[in-house]
């Protein structure tokens, strides 16, 4: 008896999967399998559809995802801007004069009538827009006091990948690691090249100058135009240098009257 009912149920099971296999044939669908795929602005990509089963029979269509789908092709013809910088190369699609809103999520959906009904298959793929920097916003102020922290911005919003920021003084590169470089220069400053910031910690008289900033990102870099920044010592330091001055002075001149006695 009990073999009986093992055999009975293994029946069972093999018709429950027999008839969901059926079942997926006809109204199921491939699980899609994202891809990425990565183009610079203004050249062009091809957006490939691979589903298994494609014949002169099957019906296609293209669609962007997102909060909203829209179609890109839909009943034999390109839709929306694509009719008119796009081009259908069998089931894939060649997009020319890429832009950045192109970027996102897409999905062919590939249907053919079968033996058990509608086969629907569909396949996805991500693009990705290569953006090259505009010229950053650089914010260097005009003037600083001598001794004080001081921090000079760099940012753009427009590059993918986010850039990397270099900073110049004078035309000069400014290391990450200001220690490297050269002696006469003031050492106590630091460099994100992440953030786009430039912060002296005590600026002094030696950080006058022009300052640019560079943002970079493997399409391309940009630089903004250089700004002055002129340190001026305070009020107090001008009395101490000069009382310091007057010292260095009135002992040169004893020093130099006892030399002639």
């Amino acid at each position: 008896m009990a073999r009986r009912s093992r055999h009975r149920l293994l029946l069972l099971l093999l018709r429950y999967l027999v008839v969901a296999l059926g079942y997926h044939k006809a109204y199921g669908f491939s699980a899609p399998k994202d891809k990425v795929v990565k183009a610079t602005e203004y050249q062009e990509i091809i957006l490939a559809c691979k589903t298994p089963k494609k014949t002169i029979s099957s019906r296609l269509e293209w669609k962007k995802l997102g909060r909203s789908v829209s179609f890109v092709y839909y009943q034999q013809a390109l839709q929306g801007d694509f009719k008119n910088r796009a081009e259908m190369i069998g089931f894939n699609i060649r997009i020319r004069n890429v832009t950045r809103n192109d970027a996102g999520k897409y999905r062919c959906e590939v249907s053919a009538p079968s033996e058990q009904g509608q086969n629907l298959e569909e396949d996805t793929v991500t693009l990705e827009v290569l953006v090259a920097p505009a010229v950053p916003s650089c914010e260097v102020p005009t003037s600083a006091l001598s001794g004080t922290v001081v921090e000079l911005r760099c940012q753009d919003k427009e590059g993918n990948p986010a850039p990397e920021y270099t900073w110049f003084k004078d035309g000069i590169r400014l290391l990450e690691n200001p220690k490297l470089g050269s002696q006469s220069t003031n050492s106590s400053y630091t460099v994100n090249a992440k953030s786009g910031t430039l912060q002296f910690n005590t600026v002094s008289k030696l950080d006058t100058g022009e300052y640019s900033c560079e943002a970079r990102n493997p399409v391309g870099y940009r630089r903004c135009p250089g700004k002055r920044m002129q340190v001026e010592e305070t009020s107090f330091q001008k009395s101490s240098s000069a009382s310091k001055a007057t010292t260095m002075s009135e002992n040169d001149f004893k020093h130099t009257k006892s030399f002639i006695i």
